[in-house]
C-alpha cells in the first residue's frame, strides 16, 4: 500500500467520508489525501479503521472515527469531532452502506432492517448533521448511490434503498442549493469491493476498481466554485443495464 506523502495545511480542505476504511470509501480517502485535503473517515470496526491508517503511515491529515453511520448520535458526533479537529468541513461523502444479496420472495427481513437504516437513513443523517458546516464553506454533499438506483432489479431490495439514495440526493439539492452547498450522486455499475463477499465470488464479466470510482467522485469534489455536479453514473464498458 502506499504511503500518503502529501502534507496538508490548516487552509486545506476537509473530507468527511463514512465507510472510509475499506472499497470505495478508502479509495477515495487515499486519493483525496495524496491532493492534499485533510480527510475523516467512520466505520464501525476500529481495528480495520487503525490498518487503513497504518497502511498509510498514520498521516496528520487522517482522523479515524468508530461508529455507526446509521446511529444519530455516532454520526452527530463524527461531524463534532471533525469540525473540533481541523476547524472546517468542505465535503461530507455518504458512502457507508450494505446489501443482503436476496429477493423480496426469499430474504431475511431483519437483515433488511440493518441495510434500510445503514443505506437510506444513514445518509439522511450525515446531511442533517453536516448542514449547518457546509453552508459556512459552501461545501458539497457527495451520495454514493449504484446502477441498481436508476434501473429496476426484480424483487431486490438493496436496489430499492438505492432508489431511496436517488431521490434523497434531488430532494437535497433542491433544499440546499440557494445556500451555495452541492450535490453529487455518485451512482457506480459493478465494481470489485467487499460489496460482493456475501455471494462468495465476483459477478462474471468487467469490473470497476475502488480506485476508478473514487476519481469520479474526487473529480466531482474538485470543481470549481459555482459549478454543481448533480449525477455522475460510472459503468464498466460491458455492463448492460
Amino acid at each position: 500500500m502506499t504511503k500518503s506523502t502529501t502534507v496538508s495545511s490548516p487552509d486545506s480542505p476537509v473530507v468527511l467520508i463514512t465507510g472510509g476504511g475499506s472499497g470505495i470509501g478508502a479509495a477515495a480517502a487515499r486519493r483525496l489525501l495524496d491532493l492534499g485535503h485533510r480527510v475523516a473517515v467512520t466505520g464501525r470496526t476500529a481495528d480495520r479503521l487503525r490498518r487503513f491508517s497504518d497502511e498509510l503511515g498514520c498521516p496528520e491529515g487522517l482522523l479515524t472515527l468508530p461508529g455507526d453511520a446509521s446511529d444519530h448520535e455516532a454520526v452527530e458526533s463524527a461531524v463534532g469531532a471533525t469540525l473540533d479537529r481541523f476547524g472546517r468541513l468542505d465535503t461530507v461523502v455518504a458512502n457507508a452502506g450494505s446489501a443482503t444479496h436476496d429477493t423480496l420472495a426469499d430474504g431475511d427481513p431483519a437483515a433488511w432492517r440493518d441495510m434500510v437504516l445503514t443505506n437510506v437513513l444513514g445518509p439522511a443523517l450525515l446531511i442533517r448533521a453536516a448542514l449547518p458546516a457546509l453552508k459556512e464553506t459552501r461545501g458539497r454533499i457527495v451520495l454514493v448511490g449504484s446502477v441498481a438506483g436508476i434501473v429496476h432489479t426484480p424483487g431486490n431490495v438493496y436496489g430499492a434503498t438505492k432508489w431511496a439514495v436517488t431521490g434523497l440526493a434531488e430532494n437535497a439539492r433542491r433544499m440546499v442549493t440557494g445556500d451555495g452547498v452541492g450535490v453529487t450522486l455518485i451512482a457506480p455499475g459493478r465494481v470489485e469491493t467487499p460489496f460482493w463477499d456475501g455471494l462468495g465470488s465476483l459477478p462474471e464479466g468487467r469490473l470497476l476498481t475502488a480506485d476508478q470510482i473514487a476519481e469520479s467522485m474526487v473529480w466531482a469534489i474538485r470543481q470549481p466554485e459555482g459549478v454543481d455536479v448533480n449525477s455522475v453514473i460510472v459503468r464498466p464498458v460491458g455492463q448492460p443495464v
